[in-house]
């Protein structure tokens, strides 16, 4: 009887691991350090969601555009690069804004920092997991962003080495409209 116990127990405590892994149990949220915000979650290698002063924010990083999850194997090669990034940095980022603050969409468009001062935005780019995308009036750092694309292709990072992206996340897109 007691073995019963025990396995039901366990296996309760399974399921509730089973459920935090895999996001569907959500654990009261500890606000980040002053000046920080904390990622939530990754959708893409471009886009994540953010506790920052005290509300739940989805975040486009500005200056850059990552492969789409549908252009395999490079839209999920990048959203586990930015994952690796953030997880890097701890999970916590400080966000500067440029002029434009929100998108049509209503995200939030940031530039996103380690605490140890690391440009996430400018990293994918010089892993070659995002292209530069500068939509003005956010050019804060177009320069920066060029210089470090024109790195990555001479390097052959990331879907710049031979047989890489075959397109554009933009032509992609365009040839795969949301509904």
């Amino acid at each position: 009887m007691r073995w019963r116990q025990a396995y039901k127990g366990f296996a309760v405590l399974a399921l509730v691991v089973a459920a935090l892994l895999a996001g569907r149990l959500q654990l009261p949220l500890r606000e980040p350090p002053e000046g920080f915000a904390r990622v939530l979650r990754v959708h893409d290698g471009d886009t994540v969601s953010i506790r920052y002063r005290g509300r739940t924010e989805r975040v486009r990083l500005l200056g850059i555009d990552a492969p789409e999850l549908g252009q395999r194997p490079w839209g999920p090669r990048a959203k586990k690069h930015l994952r690796r990034l953030l997880g890097q940095a701890g999970w916590l980022v400080r966000l500067e804004l440029d002029v434009q603050g929100r998108d049509r969409y209503g995200r939030l468009l940031a530039y996103l920092r380690s605490p140890q001062g690391l440009m996430i935005n400018l990293q994918m780019v010089r892993d070659g997991y995002a292209l530069v995308y500068t939509r003005p009036p956010n050019v804060r750092y177009s320069a920066e962003l060029l210089q470090a694309q024109r790195e990555a292709q001479v390097a052959g990072a990331g879907f710049w080495s031979k047989g890489g992206l075959q397109e554009s996340p933009r032509r992609y897109r365009e040839r795969h409209p949301r509904l």
